[in-house]
């Protein structure tokens, strides 16, 4: 490898150089809230997200912008110039069917290249859009959640890359009197406008409407997860896209010295996937590969195929595909030699990575690459577009979340005893559409974004070292002894502890006198422990030997230096069925809803406690 590296002092590995801006922090506390904020200040920020577009039309307008394999499995190629022609193009045909705020562009269909222009061509014209997540339209059976979104924004035009494929939820949702645009398909007995024909409008006052775009135009609608309650129409506007990419800018500037390569398949409905990776490649001059893979057993085949290929600058996954992606690059020379080459950064999305899971990937990589590369840690979420803070200093480890990147200041708030992150900012949304009284809700007297999560100081005596993760307050409860537990924490601790075999946990005890926990299980991984043919029923696979065995030792490892009842467990019960999305258990990106899940499934859960429950395992 030609990279140059350094060597990390507090583990001795050898780094794998990056070139990070590590902001100036101005720190000072009244009447018991802290305020953290960055110094350094923010550089010019494009007046509308699009400009970049323009920008790498002009200055490299034959390189790749995003690219997707095709049904002959090879890359179909869009360049910079490509894409603004095309923009052009859509943008005229969406103002010419009179779409605003009011009737916005909603697109059904997942990652592709009719979306990435369509999204382009909406921003361009001014006009807002929101991308739904497919598992709206493909998984979930009852239509409710979808009609639901679909009635908060009253869209002017609803947008499907295949008809046939999403036909059942468009038939189930849409007013007749919405236009229904299609890449390819039909709906029996609904007329729909060809994404080519849009393609085809003459430009004509697209250009000057571009020039009326501004900071406050909305960009777009992204919805909450519903990860704590229901989904909100997050408003997004230019400006707020703007700024975090050059926060993010200022944080990484090796994106401006080396245009960055993503291969990435996290969701454009998401603010990870769609905000900041997508903004990070079009700010930059760089290149999306779009990859169809997921990380399940039967998908990240593909994900894995083009690695081999595509050898990206940064690397992009959520902690599952991290693991698997580990498990891989033992094996595969090829993988490896081709995904070390030039990366220079990994992320994690979507939660924490667990320490066994760091730790595994720093080891893969001395082996493969003979250098470690740094995992980038952080703090976002949907209302700040999304990055508020990143670990860019000394420490790195699971769960520090850094500092604040230039431009966004930190109130912490003290909360039920902990401190809640309040941020301020140009990215952060001015509120959620048409509901002025959950914007209300979500800021504080001085306008700060109250994100309901706890943050602590890495050392208190050191407030620029930054912060450490402390969990969700709202998840918080106390037992019937009054003594409080910190979910966050505990179920962080649940997930490492038990890779590869949990999925996620539930933290159960609000008024009880015991904390239990409910189990979703990595099922590929248990039933291969199990040793039992394929098709095994999930209830016997969790009943095998080896399987209790293993979360037997899960419980008792939990609790070999647990402190009190705040952090010991006592009992647990594994869960043969999945999160439902019907049932808002999982959110689309595959996080759990705790109350849900808690809700639906207190009758398993009074069984684990008092007794009636064969399955449920119990703490020495």
């Amino acid at each position: 490898m030609t990279q140059s590296s350094i060597v990390d002092c507090g583990t001795g590995l050898r780094r794998r150089h990056v070139d990070l801006g590590n902001p100036e922090i101005a720190a000072y506390q009244v009447d018991g809230t802290w305020h953290v904020d960055a110094v350094t200040p923010l550089g010019p920020v494009p007046a509308r997200f699009t400009d970049r577009l323009v920008l790498g039309a002009r200055a490299h307008p034959e390189r790749t912008l995003v690219a997707r394999r095709g049904a002959d499995g090879e890359w179909i190629r869009l360049s910079y110039a490509d894409v603004l022609e095309n923009v052009r193009h859509i943008g005229q045909a969406l103002l010419d069917r009179g779409l605003s705020e009011e009737r916005p562009l909603v697109i059904l269909s997942g990652n592709d290249l009719e979306h990435f222009q369509l999204a382009l061509g909406a921003m361009y014209a001014g006009i807002p859009y929101s991308p739904l997540s497919p598992a709206y339209s493909l998984v979930a059976t009852d239509p409710a959640n979808l009609l639901d979104l679909i009635e908060q924004l009253t869209p002017g035009a609803v947008f499907a890359c295949d008809g046939t494929a999403f036909a059942r939820a468009i038939e189930a949702v849409l007013p007749p009197d919405t236009e229904l645009i299609l890449a390819k398909g039909e709906v029996p007995g609904r007329a729909a406008t060809t994404f080519a024909s849009l393609l085809a409008t003459r430009p004509t006052s697209i250009d000057a409407r571009n020039e009326q775009v501004g900071p406050s135009t909305i960009a777009k609608f992204l919805f909450t997860s519903g990860s704590t309650k229901k989904p909100k129409a997050v408003i997004t506007t230019h400006g707020m896209l703007s700024s975090n990419q050059q926060m993010l800018l200022q944080t990484f500037p090796f994106f401006e010295k080396e245009p960055p390569v993503l291969l990435d398949w996290l969701p454009w409905n998401h603010t990870f996937g769609g905000s900041h990776n997508v903004g990070i490649v079009l700010y930059n001059g760089g290149t999306l590969y779009l990859d169809d893979g997921r990380p399940t057993p039967r998908e990240f085949v593909t994900t894995l195929r083009n690695l081999r290929e595509i050898a990206p600058t940064v690397y992009f996954n959520i902690p599952v595909a991290w693991e698997m992606l580990a498990e891989a690059l033992e094996t595969d020379y090829q993988l490896a030699e081709t995904f070390f080459s030039r990366v220079k950064l990994f992320f994690c999305a979507g939660a924490g990575l667990s320490q066994a899971a760091w730790e595994h990937l720093d080891d893969v990589a001395m082996r493969r690459c003979g250098e470690s590369i740094r995992i980038m840690t952080g703090l976002g979420m949907t209302e700040t577009s999304p990055s508020c803070t990143f670990g860019t200093g000394p420490i790195i480890k699971a769960g520090y979340v850094g500092v604040p990147a230039p431009g966004c200041k930190v109130k912490l708030v003290p909360v039920n005893g902990k401190l809640e992150a309040r941020f301020h900012g140009p990215h952060v949304t001015p509120g959620y559409w048409r509901a002025p009284h959950l914007t209300a809700e979500a800021f504080d007297a001085d306008g700060y974004y109250c994100t309901g999560d706890a943050l602590r100081f890495v050392d208190e005596a050191h407030p620029e070292l930054g912060f450490m993760f402390d969990g969700r307050i709202a998840e918080d409860f106390k037992l019937s002894s009054g003594t409080f537990v910190s979910v966050g924490p505990l179920r962080a601790r649940v997930i490492s502890q038990g890779a590869p075999y949990v999925q996620d946990a539930v933290v159960t005890g609000l008024n009880r006198h015991a904390i239990g926990l409910l189990v979703f299980p990595r099922m590929d991984n248990c039933l291969l422990l199990s040793e039992l043919p394929p098709g095994t029923a999930a209830s016997e696979v969790l009943a095998s030997e080896p399987v209790r065995a293993f979360f037997k030792h899960l419980l008792e490892a939990l609790n070999v230096d647990a402190s009190g009842s705040s952090k010991r467990v006592d009992r647990m019960l594994l869960l043969s069925e999945p999160p439902s999305i019907d049932h808002r258990e999982q959110t689309d990106k595959g996080s759990i809803n705790q109350a849900a899940v808690l809700q639906r499934r207190a009758a398993l859960v009074d069984a684990m406690y008092d007794g009636t429950d064969s399955t449920t395992i119990v703490a020495a």
